[in-house]
């Protein structure tokens, strides 16, 4: 096991109802700043929950935030945020508000061009408004994490940034809040969530054994729970577990210790940016090639994967890991996404764009031995072109 550094300060409030104690998390004379999304919040009831538990406090609220938060949009949330001269933020909805709240928060006391934030990762981030969340769609981790990723239209640009100043104070997970989610966004959840664990566990060993098994539970819990997820709208157990897995694929337990590789999440990213597909989408686009293509690398712990998550154990090595790459090719459009290219409509013009994108913004050697160059990303995009035959 490699050595590390681990530490998550993010109160998390599990259950139905906790909404109702954000009183008792921010300070009573705070002058806050509710962020959130589309309409949902406001019609399943959600934000009223919000504005009873805040009380009394001085409150501003703005709506519109993407999926794949906006730069500019963010800019506006901070100009009203400084205006106002707020001194909480609390994101309501899932993890693209989180990510937007979080650039927010960095943004309103820095003093440079807030872009510079993105661009260097947030290194130049050396404070940020408090902030707390609470979570209406299980996704991305970002309830329980310092990381954040934010569109640039203007740049056809994805990036991410991380920094400590950025955790959340706390997170209400309400498992109740998700039972009005539709199928596709419930999917997306899974597919996320499933593709954060995979970037974390599926690279080459360190006997990193505790983080492995929980991966590896983590793994099988999303497989069992997918179909329940599209069974029952109201099962408030699977709902639980769902949520709760989602928040511990990416709080930065399992990747302590361990490499991790990533590569998926930074092509993805550039088919965010160029062609607005979800970004769970372009996970399962980029995945099940990407694990053909690093075969070799990734061998010991992908026959890992094979038998402790699929039950995979007779055939030779290449048998075993042609199957778990089809497994999981498979349990993707199970899901309801497809994992091609051409299901989107794209080509190879498609291919060559974010190689592009790629080498304009530096991600010319990615993965958990830099062995993903431009050349490599390339053959993973081709390989991703055409429609899957799904043979498991």
């Amino acid at each position: 096991m490699n050595r590390f550094d681990f530490r998550n300060p993010t109160q998390i409030l599990f259950g139905e109802g906790r909404v109702a104690d954000l009183d008792a998390q921010i300070p009573a004379d705070a002058r806050v700043l509710v962020l959130y999304g589309g309409q949902s919040a406001e019609r399943h009831g959600t934000l009223d929950e919000v504005r009873a538990a805040l009380g009394k406090r001085d409150v501003v609220e703005f709506a519109g935030i993407e999926a794949n938060p906006r730069f500019a949009t963010l800019m506006r949330a901070v100009e009203l945020a400084r205006r106002e001269q707020v001194d909480f933020l609390l994101a309501v909805g899932g993890g693209s508000v989180v990510d937007g709240t979080k650039f927010v928060a960095a943004a309103i006391p820095f003093a440079g061009d807030p872009w510079s934030i993105l661009t260097e990762h947030g290194a130049n981030v050396t404070a940020a408004v408090p902030f707390g969340t609470v979570l209406t769609l299980p996704a991305t981790g970002s309830e329980m994490n310092h990381g954040s990723v934010i569109t640039n239209d203007a740049v056809k640009a994805k990036l991410a940034f991380m920094s400590p100043h950025v955790y959340p104070a706390f997170s209400v997970l309400d498992p109740t809040k998700t039972y009005t989610l539709p199928q596709r966004q419930l999917a997306n959840g899974v597919a996320d969530a499933f593709v954060h664990i995979i970037e974390q566990y599926l690279t080459y060993p360190v006997d990193a054994m505790v983080q492995d098994r929980f991966a590896e539970g983590l793994l099988q819990t999303l497989i069992e729970l997918a179909p329940r997820l599209k069974q029952d709208d109201h099962d408030y157990a699977a709902r639980a577990n769902f949520m709760w897995t989602t928040t511990w694929a990416l709080n930065g337990m399992i990747g302590a210790g361990a490499p991790q590789d990533w590569a998926s999440h930074m092509i993805g990213h550039e088919l965010t940016a160029l062609y607005d597909i979800d970004h769970a989408r372009t996970l399962a686009i980029v995945l099940p090639s990407l694990m053909n293509e690093m075969r070799d690398a990734k061998r010991e712990k992908l026959l890992q994967y094979a038998e402790r998550v699929w039950g995979i154990d007779t055939g030779d090595d290449a048998s075993r890991i042609d199957q778990v790459i089809e497994r999981t090719r498979e349990f993707f459009e199970q899901l309801g996404i497809p994992t091609t290219l051409a299901a989107y409509d794209l080509g190879s013009e498609a291919v060559d764009a974010v190689v592009e994108q790629l080498e304009s913004h530096g991600m010319t050697a990615l993965g958990e031995r830099q062995q993903v160059t431009l050349d490599v990303s390339r053959r993973i995009l081709e390989a991703a072109l055409a429609p899957a035959q799904l043979t498991v």
